[in-house]
């Protein structure tokens, strides 16, 4: 009876967990309303600080001429972007890509900034499970990459193969640009700029359920690392920015806010030690996740227009 007890309480603790492991899979992973993200205090901003795109750059990119575009993923997901075209037919490309639960148009701010400065092609993807593209799954940087590198083909077929590319990304979409970067890439992509990047989904999604649910990574991280593995195709450990810096061989322009409390600002430092090639880092005073740019316009852009100069044709 003692043995049939022990073995009953084992299954009802490995049933928990397993539940517990299914709903962590669903609240971060799958596409469903991320109410976590409502009124958390890891993403509130100073009352000066906007966000990425403040109601003008809304307002400029609205009032644009683009164009909605569309891929076919490897996996078969319609994935859209929006497309602005430079005045000249030689100009560079940024592929800009937003954070989680976000959208292309979120990089508004960005975007007219390459457009109106830069003089650049501009291509603001909607990622898989995000905006307008098909998916019921989050990828996290790690799925995305593959979506990126045939974004880079669709950019060259549009513009030809003379035309230079750059990857810039916030948040998700800047450690999704380093993943990408670990891919083989066409000479074209001549740089990266990734904007408070996490280290791996591992240590991010450690971080955030101590930081929201008081919990320990272990057994919650592995089981839903399992979980996701079999619904989803990847597992948090081989989502890893750090390991696909390994790879990178182009430049590297790494951007963090000082105060980000939501990724910490010490993954940077340690995606910028891990990173072999050419690089930079730039940190903003005061800056929590995802504000950089708005806390301290003139320097970001004037830290990031030297880096293109530096680096592209």
């Amino acid at each position: 009876m003692i043995i049939y007890g022990l073995a009953a309480l084992i299954v009802g603790i490995l049933a928990i967990l397993w539940a517990g492991g299914l709903y962590f899979f669903k609240t971060a992973i799958r596409r469903t309303p991320k109410t976590f993200l409502v009124d958390n205090p890891n993403l509130k901003t100073e009352a000066e600080e906007e966000l990425i795109s403040n109601a003008a750059d809304l307002h400029w990119f609205d009032a644009q001429q683009s164009e909605r575009v569309m891929i076919r993923s490897h996996d078969g997901l319609k994935l859209y972007g929006t497309w602005l075209s430079a005045k000249q037919p030689s100009a560079p490309t940024v592929i800009l890509a937003h954070g989680y639960s976000g959208r292309g148009r979120e990089m508004a701010g960005f975007a007219r900034f390459y457009a109106e400065t830069l003089g650049y092609n501009v291509l603001m993807p909607d990622d898989r499970g995000h905006g307008e593209s098909e998916g019921d799954i989050i990828g996290f940087g790690w799925l995305d990459r593959k979506d990126y590198v045939q974004w880079i083909g669709w950019v060259l077929e549009r513009t030809g193969k003379h035309s230079d590319i750059v990857l810039h990304g916030i948040s998700m979409g800047g450690a999704t640009v380093l993943m990408t970067g670990g891919e083989e890439l066409p000479d074209q992509v001549k740089a990266i700029v990734s904007d408070c990047a996490y280290t791996s989904v591992e240590e991010e999604l450690t971080f955030q359920l101590k930081q929201l649910y008081k919990l320990p990574a272990f057994p919650f991280i592995p089981i839903t690392s399992l979980i996701t593995k079999w619904k989803a195709g990847y597992s948090f450990k081989e989502a890893s920015a750090l390991k696909q810096l390994a790879q990178v061989h182009v430049p590297v322009l790494f951007i963090h806010g000082e105060a980000d409390t939501f990724v910490p600002t010490s993954m940077v430092y340690r995606l910028y030690e891990a990173c072999a090639t050419d690089k930079e880092l730039l940190t903003i005073p005061r800056a929590g996740h995802g504000t950089a740019f708005r806390m301290d316009q003139d320097r970001y852009k004037s830290v990031l227009e030297a880096f293109l100069q530096e680096h592209i044709s």
